[in-house]
């Protein structure tokens, strides 16, 4: 259901194929798997499909402009790792965070409205940020994730095309192997306070002060967020 920024009540328009219901400025609403799909592709540095089992974004004028997407991460290991196999199954990835061009609202203002919608469901999230694309994940810290490290750099085998083909660095290369840069790691508790407390005992990440630096454009030519800036992709 479509919300608007600008006025604290939500349209309660069923969803009817038979008719064109224009969006209003300024609006956020749950969207499709294709919609996400269509907007990343090309806007996105990743260059590929992500795991979506979430999907939101944010309208202007009728246009999409920003989409967010929270999927199952594709390592059990890590699913387990965030606060044991008990709760493994409630452990999604934010893996995708865009904006086209410039927009009339802070972004962080977006990924909290997807934040709070996703609280009914009592999710542990977690999200990366590339260092090697000097990314530090402000956008995590505006809207209150917790920050737990970095992860460590390593080399693994190289696929063309493989799910960690976007993180590989050709000048890094060893023999047959890839290098795969470290990323600041974040984890979001979308749940209810009492919950939350539940699952702050289990997290077996130890929790660090942000980390903080200059982040730089994508090749795309969007921006990953600043405090203060809000023409932002991360």
């Amino acid at each position: 259901m479509q919300k608007s920024l600008f006025e604290n009540e939500m349209l309660n328009i069923p969803p009817n194929p038979l008719f064109l219901i224009a969006r209003v400025s300024g609006s956020f609403s749950s969207i499709t798997y294709k919609q996400a799909v269509e907007f990343l592709l090309p806007r996105h540095y990743s260059g590929r499909k992500p795991s979506i089992t979430f999907s939101f974004g944010y309208f202007e004028n009728n246009e999409l402009k920003a989409v967010c997407t929270f999927g199952k991460p594709a390592s059990n290991s890590l699913c387990i790792g965030v606060c044991g196999k008990e709760y493994s199954e409630k452990v999604f990835e934010l893996n995708r965070l865009c904006v086209d061009g410039e927009i009339e609202i802070q972004l962080s203002k977006f990924v909290a409205w997807c934040l709070n919608e996703l609280k009914a469901k009592d999710l542990i999230l977690v999200s990366y940020a590339d260092s090697q694309m000097n990314h530090n994940g402000y956008i995590y810290q505006a809207t209150n994730w917790i920050y737990t490290g970095m992860t460590k750099a390593r080399t693994d085998k190289y696929v063309e095309g493989g799910k960690h083909s976007r993180h590989y660095d050709n000048e890094k290369q060893n023999g047959l192997r890839k290098y795969r840069s470290a990323k600041h790691r974040y984890i979001y508790f979308a749940t209810s306070k009492t919950k939350r407390k539940e699952y702050m005992k289990k997290l077996n990440y130890g929790i660090e002060p942000y980390p903080k630096g200059e982040n730089k454009k994508y090749e795309l030519g969007t921006f990953i967020e600043s405090i203060v800036i809000s023409t932002v992709v991360s």
